[in-house]
């Protein structure tokens, strides 16, 4: 066994490695440290998952919700790399039984593995994000269907990594945040077998990337009303950044990209393979829309009165409370070709194209035909601005801006493609332009 130091850190000592196991969700409800009683711990931001509008279809419970705030933990528990250990794989069981020992391994052959051990880092908190329900999870998150709906039961095959990555926050302002490939097993082990993409760097030492990858995009100018989509890239098991393989799991890996960091910005997106998370800033959501000003702009919106511009009927936003359900008799609904928002009715279907395809009355489009639906994760706004477009073809209505964003942003799907979506519910967007402005008709005098 051939053991590669590095003189500048010791190694690991029992009190440092006490506190390098995660501790479940404790984040969400014990205050940080230095806090006060009854003061609010630091937070250093916001996970959002993309396609459930402000809840899971089932209710958020535990560590599996659509939403989640990382904040300071009471202790500690980031780790950081120590030494590198060349062994061979008989003593590959030996060098990994301290299950306080937190450890990556490369292998290279059936005769050939390194091992990078990792000591405790009293600067950073350690988040992980994964499929598997396990504790050492922190935010347990499933594959994602098209409005909305988590992929389950036992048939379903999801391409999530049961320990698909993990978030190192520092402790100390300016409490920078930075994602890594793939997450430490029950066993505090990352395991690399040997088809996984992997290579030693330049400076000696070893890196590699997951079977589907963890792809990372940071929006240009910021998550702000002047923002545009940035690049994909692949953040590595090391944290380094790569443009994109030929396919998802291809065992060459892109090029580095060395002028980019995995360090997390407002609006940076995360996918998974199978869900796609947002991630929020404290000063980004500072300038999010609130749920009460979401519910101020619904309750203007309905005293505007609108009308079915051919029933007359008074149209009205149902409330949050209420939820998705069957569209009642109030509901708006849009010919999401034209932005014309008429009453529910029942002419002008065009069977022969679909049960959803109508010829709007007023302008003669033929088009998707669907009931509107307020986008109610703020945290997806771009800003506070009314309600005044709807993505197509699902109907979820919000600013102008956040609909032309992510109607121009596309979400990694599959091994290859890339499709634009509403946030809201995950529904790929269709059309010219992906969205619609709402033209709504006011009551008669």
């Amino acid at each position: 066994m051939v053991l590669e130091g590095n003189p500048e850190v010791g190694s690991p000592r029992t009190s440092d490695l006490q506190h390098t196991g995660n501790n479940g969700s404790c984040f969400l409800s014990s205050p940080g440290e230095g806090a006060q009683p009854g003061e609010e711990p630091i937070k250093y931001g916001e996970l959002i998952v993309l396609g459930y509008n402000g809840c899971l279809a089932s209710g958020d419970k535990g560590r599996r919700r659509s939403r989640l705030a990382l904040s300071r933990r009471p202790h500690a528990n980031g780790v950081k790399p120590d030494v590198m250990h060349h062994i061979s794989t008989p003593l590959v069981s030996k060098a990994l039984s301290n299950r306080g020992q937190h450890s990556i391994s490369y292998t290279l052959s059936r005769s050939h593995s390194v091992i990078v051990e990792y000591t405790h880092d009293s600067d950073t908190d350690m988040f992980q994000i994964g499929r598997s329900t396990e504790n050492m999870i922190d935010f347990v998150v499933t594959d994602t269907s098209p409005g909305g709906s988590a992929a389950e039961g036992p048939s379903a095959q999801s391409t999530i990594s049961r320990y698909a990555c993990r978030i190192l926050c520092e402790r100390r302002p300016p409490y920078t945040a930075r994602i890594y490939a793939a997450g430490f097993d029950t066993s505090s082990n990352i395991f690399l077998g040997e088809r996984a993409a992997k290579w030693r760097t330049p400076d000696g030492l070893m890196d590699g990337l997951t079977t589907n990858g963890v792809l990372v995009m940071h929006p240009a100018g910021g998550f702000s009303e002047d923002s545009a989509p940035g690049v994909w890239r692949e953040i590595s098991v090391c944290g380094n950044v790569y443009t994109l393989r030929d396919s998802r799991s291809a065992q060459q890996r892109g090029k580095l990209v060395e002028n980019e960091s995995n360090v997390l910005q407002d609006g940076s997106l995360i996918d998974l393979c199978g869900a796609t998370l947002l991630w929020r800033t404290p000063a980004g959501l500072l300038r999010a829309p609130t749920l009460k000003q979401l519910e101020a702009q619904r309750q203007e919106a309905n005293a505007a009165r609108p009308q079915c511009p051919v029933g007359l009927s008074t149209l009205a936003f149902p409330s949050p409370a209420r939820g998705r359900t069957a569209p009642d008799k109030q509901q708006p609904w849009v010919y999401v070709r034209c932005g014309h928002v008429h009453g529910y009715h029942g002419w002008g279907c065009r069977r022969e194209r679909g049960p959803q395809e109508r010829e709007c009355p007023l302008c003669r489009l033929v088009g998707p035909y669907v009931p509107l639906w307020l986008g109610q994760e703020a945290g997806l706004c771009l800003d506070p601005g009314p309600p005044s477009h709807a993505f197509a073809p699902c109907g979820h209505v919000c600013s102008e801006k956040t609909a032309r964003y992510w109607a121009q942003t596309p979400l990694p799907h599959g091994t290859h493609a890339f499709h634009a979506a509403c946030p809201f519910c995950g529904a790929w967007l269709t059309g010219e332009h992906g969205c619609v402005r709402l033209i709504f008709q006011g009551p008669l005098d």
